[in-house]
């Protein structure tokens, strides 16, 4: 076989390292209709569509691989994969900036002998940053198209879609260490029957892949097993060094002979320009990196709260929505509406547009749209990456995988995806701190964006006093966690990304996909919230329920008793539970106190509907619940201590 049109109707296998753009490029080759599910026996989701230009083709977008053999669920899923569709097409997508990473998984994939084609992506980063690598030498060496994309912008998507039409099975050779062919010559005969290229699978025994292994246990015979362990440990006893870093070594070499024929010596050494180099090194410095980093907290404050919080929400509330909008609405509806209640209901004190709409437009809307916008330039930045770095640190003495650190910077932006995300842990006991620790402090976008813009209206000491108790919590109850779930701690691998100048377009179009995230799933939320009030207060069972709060609400955390309302809503969404507390700030009903109070308490409070649905997905029910429990009283407790606190040292009163 030698090219596609021999199995024209076969899947198309999207495979990478995370962070290449194989979404982007999937989404260019399928266009809208997308079908997400879990991989069979698995809890992990894959994306699948037809191709737009072979509709009788099916794209499968495989979750990103750091490495195979795989570490951990979403790998072993991708190595399923490339088992499994054993007369699938491949299709890498690789980072053309990092050619030598790319090589080496592609080195892995050309020994599958199935049609393939590389598309090197983000070309225009990688030239910008002097590298532009010999795409025809490449393919040349590789037996296989070669192609230069920029997903993004669709730039070389057309030539990847004809490429894949007739993908040829590649030519590249690579020879290992004798000890290794002989093991490999071994094993051969007991794969000639498998749909899999059987050097490849005789390859990826000698590995140690536990997916290979569990797939022969499956396939073929316990006698048969044996005897592959027998040549495997052989084929050890005449190396000093293990047989799979051996096989690792030598597709590595053969990467780098491969980056070094298509690009120039000087191509290859080039780096960041020298600004960029000096600001990444000084992000992750172990003592300067913490200046910087409170730097850009303190940019993003004023950004986010004082500008977002201050500026736009007193335009749009108080001028636009005060004295125009809502006036013109109440006054339409009340001579629109037959019904006193009808009216209430609509522009009352809990009504869907006096309170939902207002919370929703004119309050958190500016809020978190610039705060979208400054996460998005982070991102773009390639800061994002050196933070991870930064922190890990601290997170080691947790106990945590550093790779923990990647969910945590990834919940700022939401809780419920980055819950999703914890799947790259190696062990379910990390994912179930993690997800803990999610859950309970670390504040999403929407709900972040309303606490800076509420602490901006109050000193840098209160805002100062919120993150450093939330920091404490955080790792104080990580530790405890980490104690009571002991385990092993794996280093922190991750891939810098180059620190560069952010692409307004990229920030804009980031920003954009995020609003209309929050149009979709919190706008109706908080219609639903504000409903739900208006019913409770109309059978009088606000009232009951403000009262029932006060001895936690008033006594214990000291906010005045229509606070409660606030937490009501809380269990709704953490944000609508801050901005109903944002509210009561903006009519002077908060002191400083209060404010730093409230704010962590309902930072701490149980995560929204959405996130806990996650966790019950992720890890059962019964797990759900049970973290459940252990927020609510964190949360009080937390926010008593710091009530009686503060007021013991006269803080705000």
């Amino acid at each position: 076989m030698t090219a596609m049109s021999a199995a024209s109707d076969a899947a198309i296998l999207l495979v990478g390292h995370p962070n290449v753009g194989k979404s982007s490029l999937f989404a260019k080759l399928t266009g809208r209709y997308v079908n997400i599910s879990n991989y069979p026996g698995t809890t992990v989701e894959v994306a699948r569509a037809k191709a737009r230009f072979a509709p009788e083709r099916t794209i499968v977008d495989t979750p990103g691989v750091v490495f195979l053999p795989p570490q951990s669920g979403d790998e072993r899923v991708t190595a399923r994969a490339l088992l499994e569709h054993a007369d699938a097409a491949v299709l890498q997508v690789g980072d053309a900036k990092n050619l030598i990473r790319t090589l080496s998984l592609a080195v892995q994939l050309t020994e599958l002998q199935r049609p393939y084609v590389l598309a090197l992506n983000m070309a225009d980063e990688a030239k910008a940053s002097g590298v532009d690598p010999d795409v025809a030498k490449l393919s040349a060496e590789l037996g296989a198209p070669v192609l230069s994309t920029v997903a993004t912008r669709g730039e070389g998507v057309a030539a990847v879609e004809a490429a894949l039409a007739e993908a040829p099975v590649p030519a590249l050779a690579v020879a290992y260490p004798e000890a290794v062919e002989q093991a490999v010559a071994q094993c051969l005969p007991h794969f000639s029957a498998t749909p899999v290229a059987p050097r490849a699978l005789a390859l990826a025994w000698l590995s140690g892949d536990r997916e290979v292994e569990a797939w022969i246990a499956e396939h073929l015979p316990d006698d048969v097993r044996e005897q592959l362990v027998s040549h495997r440990d052989a084929a050890q006893m005449t190396l000093t060094d293990p047989l799979p870093a051996v096989i690792a070594r030598t597709r590595r070499e053969r990467a780098q002979q491969l980056a070094a024929h298509c690009l120039p010596a000087a191509e290859s050494a080039a780096d960041s320009p020298r600004w960029a180099a000096r600001i990444g090194a000084l992000a992750v410095h172990p003592l300067w990196g913490w200046p910087f980093l409170l730097a850009v907290l303190f940019a993003i404050y004023e950004f986010v709260g004082v500008f977002g919080a201050g500026t736009l929400v007193g335009w749009l509330e108080e001028n636009l929505f005060g004295e125009y909008v809502n006036p013109w609405v109440i006054g339409h509806v009340a001579a629109w509406s037959p019904w006193q209640w009808l009216t209430d209901f609509i522009v009352g004190d809990y009504g869907l547009w006096s309170m939902g709409m207002t919370y929703a437009l004119a309050l958190i809307l500016p809020i978190v749209s610039t705060f979208f916008i400054a996460f998005g330039i982070l991102e773009d930045s390639g800061y994002l990456s050196r933070l991870v770095v930064l922190v890990n640190r601290l997170f080691a003495r947790m106990g945590l995988n550093g790779r923990a650190v990647l969910p945590m910077v990834l919940g700022l932006g939401c809780v419920t995806m980055a819950t999703l995300t914890t799947r790259i842990l190696e062990n379910r006991r990390d994912r179930i701190i993690v997800t803990f620790l999610l859950a309970l402090a670390i504040p999403c976008s929407a709900q972040l964006g309303v606490v800076l813009g509420m602490l901006a209206g109050q000193s840098l000491a209160a805002a100062s006093i919120w993150a450093l108790v939330m920091v404490g919590v955080l790792f104080i109850v990580g530790m405890l966690a980490a104690r009571v779930m002991p385990g092993e701690r794996a280093p922190l691998m991750i891939e810098l990304a180059p620190i560069r100048m952010p692409q307004p377009g990229n920030v804009l179009v980031k920003t954009l996909a995020r609003l209309e995230w929050y149009t979709k799933e919190v706008i109706p939320l908080f219609l639903f919230g504000s409903a739900l009030l208006f019913v409770l207060d109309r059978i009088g069972m606000l009232p009951w329920l403000i009262e029932a709060g006060k001895p936690l609400v008033t006594d214990w955390l000291g906010l005045p008793a229509e606070a409660s309302a606030a937490f009501l809503m809380g269990f709704l969404r953490r944000d609508f539970g801050a901005t109903g507390l944002f509210a009561l700030a903006n009519a002077g009903a908060l002191t400083q106190l209060q404010v730093v109070v409230g704010m962590v308490s309902i930072t701490l409070f149980v995560p929204c509907v959405a996130s806990v649905l996650m966790i019950a997905r992720e890890h059962g029910t019964r797990m759900a619940v049970l973290m459940c429990l252990c927020i609510f009283p964190c949360a009080f407790l937390v926010g008593g201590l710091l009530h009686f606190g503060l007021k013991a040292i006269g803080f705000g009163g």
